[in-house]
C-alpha cells in the first residue's frame, strides 16, 4: 500500500517531467519513448519493466558488433553487464541515464504491482543465472525503483557486488532499510557519475 501511495504521488508530482522525457526522447532519436524489457520479478513471475528509450532501435545488432571486435569491451561486458563507453545510447538517453530519470516510467510498474520503490534491481533471465545461490533471496522481493545496489556505486561496482548487495538487501529486509536507501537515493544519484 504505501508503495503504491509513494508511485502515484511520484506520477503527480513528476508529471511535467514525465512529459517531458517523452517528448526530448521522441524528438532526439527515431524510435517509441518507452523501451519495455522481459525482466524476472517477484517468486520468477516476468513482467515487462519501463524505461525510456535510451538507445538507438538496432541497440542489439550494435552490440554484438562491437563485442565481437573488441575485446576490451567484451571483457567489461562479461564483469558487470555495462560498457562504460556504449556505441548504442543516444546523446538524450546518456543524460537520462547519468540523471536516472529514464527509470521514472518504473513508477506505472509499481502501481501494476511488479515492482516496489525500493528493492533488488530488476534483472534478465540471463542475469538470473549469475546469482547462483542467491537466486532465492532475489526472488523473494520485488524489484526495486532504487536499491542497496544503487546507492553503492551502480554501475561502478562489480557483478558480483551487485548480487552481494541485492543478496543482503533480501535477508535483511526492514523498513528502517528502506527508508535509508531512500534518504541516500537523490544524493547518491546527485554525488555520483557512476551511472552509463
Amino acid at each position: 500500500m504505501i508503495d503504491i501511495l509513494l508511485a502515484l504521488s511520484g506520477i503527480v508530482l513528476l508529471a511535467p517531467l514525465l512529459i517531458i522525457c517523452f517528448v526530448v526522447t521522441v524528438l532526439s532519436s527515431p524510435g517509441p519513448a518507452l523501451f519495455r524489457h522481459k525482466r524476472v520479478g517477484y517468486n520468477g513471475k516476468h513482467f515487462d519493466c519501463l524505461k525510456f528509450r535510451t538507445m538507438v532501435t538496432d541497440a542489439p545488432e550494435r552490440l554484438h558488433r562491437l563485442l565481437d571486435t573488441d575485446p576490451v569491451a567484451a571483457a567489461e561486458w562479461a564483469a558487470s553487464r555495462k560498457l562504460r563507453y556504449d556505441p548504442r545510447i543516444t546523446a538524450i538517453g546518456s543524460l537520462l541515464r547519468k540523471s536516472s530519470l529514464d527509470e521514472l516510467p518504473q513508477l506505472f510498474n509499481v502501481l501494476k504491482g511488479d515492482m516496489s520503490i525500493v528493492g533488488p534491481r530488476p534483472i534478465t533471465d540471463e542475469e538470473l543465472e549469475r546469482y547462483e545461490s542467491c537466486v532465492g533471496a532475489y526472488l523473494a522481493c520485488r524489484p526495486g525503483i532504487t536499491g542497496l545496489w544503487q546507492v553503492s556505486g551502480r554501475s561502478s561496482v562489480t557483478y558480483g557486488k551487485r548480487v552481494a548487495c541485492d543478496t543482503f538487501y533480501a535477508r535483511n529486509w526492514s523498513m528502517a532499510l528502506d527508508i535509508k536507501i531512500m534518504i541516500v537515493t537523490i544524493p547518491s544519484l546527485l554525488a555520483s557519475d557512476s551511472a552509463f
